[in-house]
């Protein structure tokens, strides 16, 4: 027998300012459910979740939730008073204090740290903190790798491996999306799309349900404009394209490893210097740069020559930023020597998206000087079809940057960026708020890109399609180089990863880590802690009976009044349980402290 779903979601239509988001979407989440929801920047993949999440109302449709699920939804933007505590923000969902340190501890936050100040990464952490917490029977995440460097990220992908609950998550970073879900929704056009495969499926099954629709369009009489082009411009046609620029990458890494094995002293460089610039784009001898009583570098050499494509990865505080600075020349180090090579000129991308001007039009950010062409690698080309190309459509070419969301700023950003004349490209973190689209076109203009790139992301599928090489930020001064992308990197140099255990017994320290401190139990709450697992035994059966009834699809029809008293009786159970545990886990953790 199938279990209920926990939610469901029939004939929801929705519309902002007349026109649809969509209509008549139908969905279902059951236990065991981890999902991941597809779609581009502004199909609605996040209304849907605060649909789910009851926090935005439908125009028509149902919204079915099983008597007391617990929900817990984490939005993209997240506001954090400034001043509250890590642990008092989280404490808001109504756990226990012990778990909102436990969930804290194990998300490497400051428990007692005041909120005012944290970095992307701090603030998206004591988010997930407070999502996370309490094992909920539902989890909604919307772009919740967004700001986290790649060990949080590996811990989340594990956390969830282990989460008992249903969830469904909206995500760019393809690796993460392969390594937790079972299941697919894809939202496109106002239509959602269900495959009951996890997203390792993704392509082979959206090109499927493409190329049954160009056979459909291509079969009646008057094909719709719009949909013709979109069909044009879609994925199919990327995808076979990259997979030649694959094949070219594999070329650049095979020399670049060449390079790497012989002696710097052997290595002989073209003197002369050429339109692209000099060979030699950047050397590295030694650096170190030190902040507080550790070196953030330590003692770090490389060269990186024209062409070459390097990722830059690390941890959050291990100097990524530094690092880059350094080598572009905007930052000294402290020990060592920087050389840059005749002719360099750099183009900086930041996160930060510094290079817009928000009050003037897409069209005018373009176009600075005046007129309507832009240049790439050279070669002009309209304004109105460079923004096509990065998927913007007429009608936004002449509105305010302002009004864009985070996603399309950040996607006419980087068509800023690559217009400018240079041929040293540094990219910090450009895949933040992508959706896949867009990321499948920023890979396909990085690849044609004829001068070198510096990249720093933590976005692994990113990084494996686009670098010659890999340097790796390790803590405590340590910086390494590798050939290839991601995958290479952690093939030579295999990370520690969190054990089953740690996620499978919760958040316990060990025993070197917990406090020495001893206090006895007083009598009150010894006989406490031996009475509490028999009513935590009695509210369970009074909840196994509860949840039987309510299961009967008769009951609401034939006795609505005793099924609303029912189910109000399995919510106050279930509440009573969880606070229940929650004060035996206290006294116990006491007893064994």
């Amino acid at each position: 027998m199938s279990l209920p779903p926990l939610i469901s979601l029939r004939n929801i239509s929705i519309s902002f300012g007349g026109k649809p988001l969509y209509e008549k979407l139908f969905n279902i989440i059951s236990q065991g459910d981890k999902t991941c929801l597809v779609g581009r920047n502004g199909s609605g993949k996040s209304t849907f979740l605060k649909i789910i999440a009851g926090q935005v109302d439908f125009d028509q449709g149902e919204r079915f939730v099983q008597p007391g699920i617990r929900i817990s939804y984490l939005p993209q933007d997240v506001w954090l008073n400034p001043t509250q505590t890590a642990k008092e923000f989280v404490m808001e969902s109504g756990c226990a204090s012990f778990e909102a340190e436990a969930i804290l501890d194990r998300l490497k936050m400051n428990e007692n740290r005041i909120m005012e100040g944290f970095s992307g990464g701090e603030s998206r952490r004591v988010a997930l903190a407070r999502a996370l917490v309490g094992e909920p029977d539902i989890l909604l995440l919307d772009e919740p790798t967004n700001h986290l460097d790649l060990p949080t990220i590996e811990w989340l992908e594990e956390f969830l491996r282990y989460h008992n609950g249903a969830m469904l998550t909206i995500s760019h970073d393809r690796t993460f999306l392969e390594k937790v879900s079972n299941s697919c929704l894809w939202l496109e056009r106002g239509i959602l799309h269900h495959h009951n495969k996890g997203f390792v499926d993704f392509e082979n099954w959206t090109d499927q349900i493409l190329q049954e629709e160009e056979k459909r369009l291509s079969k009646t009489n008057t094909k719709l404009k719009q949909e013709v082009e979109w069909l044009h411009r879609g994925v199919t046609a990327r995808r076979r394209r990259n997979q030649g620029r694959l094949r070219k990458l594999h070329k650049l890494r095979e020399e670049k490893r060449a390079l790497l094995s012989m002696q710097a002293g052997k290595i002989k460089l073209n003197k002369p210097e050429t339109s692209e610039g000099s060979k030699l784009v950047i050397e590295a001898l030694s650096i170190s740069k030190i902040m507080g009583p550790k070196p953030l570098i330590n003692n770090f050499s490389t060269r990186i020559l024209r062409g070459d494509r390097i990722g830059i990865m690390g941890p959050n505080g291990t100097g990524k930023t530094t690092l880059i600075k350094m080598l572009a020349g905007i930052l000294p180090p402290d020990q060592g020597k920087v050389t840059l090579g005749a002719s360099v000129n750099l183009i900086y991308y930041d996160q930060t998206r510094t290079n817009l001007k928000l009050n003037e039009t897409l069209w005018d950010n373009l176009c600075e000087t005046g007129g309507d062409q832009v240049t790439l690698q050279g070669q002009t080309k309209h304004v109105m079809a460079y923004l096509k190309d990065f998927l913007f459509e007429e009608k936004q070419v002449r509105s305010p940057v302002s009004v864009l969301s985070g996603g399309e700023k950040n996607r006419l950003a980087l068509a800023k960026a690559l217009t400018q004349p240079g041929n040293l490209l540094i990219l910090d973190e450009p895949t933040n708020d992508l959706d896949m689209d867009t990321l499948d076109l920023l890979i396909e203009m990085l690849s044609d890109y004829t001068g070198t790139l510096i990249i720093v992301s933590h976005d692994r599928d990113f990084l494996d399609k686009l670098t010659t090489s890999i340097i790796g930020l390790e803590g405590d001064g340590v910086v390494r180089e590798c050939v290839g992308g991601y995958q290479d990197y952690i093939r030579q140099y295999p990370q520690q990863k969190p054990t089953d255990r740690t996620f499978k017994e919760g958040a316990k320290k060990p025993e070197s880590e917990q406090k020495s401190s001893h206090r006895r139990l007083s009598y009150k709450e010894k006989r406490e802690y031996d009475l509490l697992p028999e009513r935590m035994n009695q509210l369970m059966q009074q909840i196994s009976a509860a949840e039987a009834r309510l299961e009967d699809p008769q009951f609401y029809q034939n006795h609505p009044q005793e099924f609303m008293r029912v189910t109000q009786e399995l919510t106050s159970a279930k509440e009573e349980l969880n606070q229940a545990e929650s004060r035996w886990l206290e006294l116990d953790e006491l007893i064994n402290s």
